[in-house]
C-alpha cells in the first residue's frame, strides 16, 4: 500500500531526502508522494523512512492504493532493475 501525505504537513523537508525511491515531491502547499513509486520502503528498509522522521505524524497508509508486502516487493524490483 502506498502512503501518503496529509494536509497536517509543515513542509519540513525532511522526508523527501529519505526517500529511496524518490516518490516524495514538493507539491502546490505540502509535500505528496507519488503511489506508483512509494513501495513503503519494502526492499529497502523494515520500516517506511519518511514516517521515521516526520515530526508530526502526517503520513498514513493510502487508502486508495491497497497493495500487500508481495506486491510491494515486487514494485520494489521493477523501480530497481
Amino acid at each position: 500500500m502506498a502512503l501518503l501525505i496529509t494536509d497536517e504537513c509543515i513542509n519540513c523537508d525532511v522526508c523527501e531526502p529519505e526517500c529511496p525511491n524518490e516518490a516524495i515531491y514538493q507539491a502546490e502547499t505540502i509535500y505528496a508522494i507519488h503511489p506508483e513509486k512509494c513501495t513503503e520502503c519494502v526492499g529497502h528498509f523494515d520500516e517506511p523512512q519518511c514516517r521515521q522522521v516526520c515530526p508530526v505524524d502526517c503520513i498514513p497508509e493510502n487508502p486508495d492504493y491497497q497493495e500487500t508486502k508481495e506486491q510491494l516487493l515486487v514494485k520494489y524490483q521493477n523501480l530497481t532493475s
